[in-house]
């Protein structure tokens, strides 16, 4: 599929933090990309096209997917927020790009979910990915449904559907948590390509994360699909370490993978949180 200009890509969220991280190095493997977001982003390539669209207003997703062979789907609120917030920009986004998906006969979907749909695991269990969901927020618990409506319009549908649980994307680690759930922009688009190109993808989870010495997820399935991340956390940890310090300690949220999120609003005995 690699620079066949005959499949339409969709690249939803494309302003964003992760788009703009990625964007360059997709663009050399997918020259053609149809990107969208709410605003503009900058630096347009050449090769590259715009379609503004709101992820509230089907009208707008319909004709955002018509033609799509595929779609990589960041948009959304990407970070923790009011109900009404994440209801809007995260659930009901979701269900309409993926209802648009369907109508429009788009092939396969890549979903940006996150680690927070999984974030009241302790850190000292190392899980994988069929774990039953323990988000730690509302921005969680949208990630966990977006999971859940891409298993039915997979099954239902037959549409391929790849949900990554992604960490924490940048040049490098920003704390110690982070050394654990770390993940270059360069394996992360390893893991669309997956999504985007692999024969055997019909619904799977994949963690967004490098090859980590201190992970906590066991992202065997994606090896097998062909993650060879070359990414190493362990080489920022001092680093990390020295960001921490400034950070300082959370009691609540040092003990959950999903850190600060777990602790916001937390009004729990922590001995009855999380599995």
């Amino acid at each position: 599929m690699t620079n066949d200009p005959s499949r339409r890509i969709v690249f939803t969220g494309a302003a964003g933090g992760i788009g703009t991280m990625t964007r360059p190095l997709l663009a050399k493997l997918y020259p053609g990309l149809v990107l969208s977001d709410r605003v503009k982003p900058k630096d347009l390539l050449p090769s590259e096209t715009f379609v503004a669209a709101d992820l509230t207003k089907p009208d707008e997703v319909a004709a955002l997917v018509k033609g799509a062979h595929s779609v990589l789907h960041l948009g959304g609120h990407s970070v923790e927020g009011t109900w009404d917030h994440i209801l809007n920009a995260n659930i009901i986004g979701c269900y309409n790009l993926f209802e648009a998906a369907r109508a429009a006969d788009v092939k396969r979907v890549i979903f940006a979910s996150s680690n927070h749909a999984i974030g009241f695991y302790p850190r000292k269990k190392k899980i994988g990915t069929d774990v039953t969901v323990r988000p730690d927020s509302r921005y969680g618990v949208s990630k966990a449904f977006g999971e859940a409506l891409g298993a039915l319009y997979s099954d239902k549908h037959g549409i391929a559907v790849t949900c990554l649980r992604i960490g924490n994307v940048g040049p490098m680690p920003l704390d110690v948590r982070r050394l654990s759930i770390w993940i270059s922009p360069e394996d992360l688009v390893q893991l669309f390509q997956i999504g985007l190109e692999n024969p055997d993808v019909r619904f799977e989870i994949f963690y967004g994360a490098s090859d980590n010495e201190a992970g906590w997820w066991d992202n065997s399935r994606a090896q097998r699909l062909g993650y060879r991340p070359t990414g190493k956390s362990e080489k920022f940890r001092a680093h990390a370490e020295a960001e921490q310090a400034k950070i300082g300690p959370d009691p609540v949220g040092d003990l959950f993978q999903g850190g600060a999120f777990a602790s916001a609003e937390f009004t729990n005995d922590v001995k009855r949180a999380g599995p």
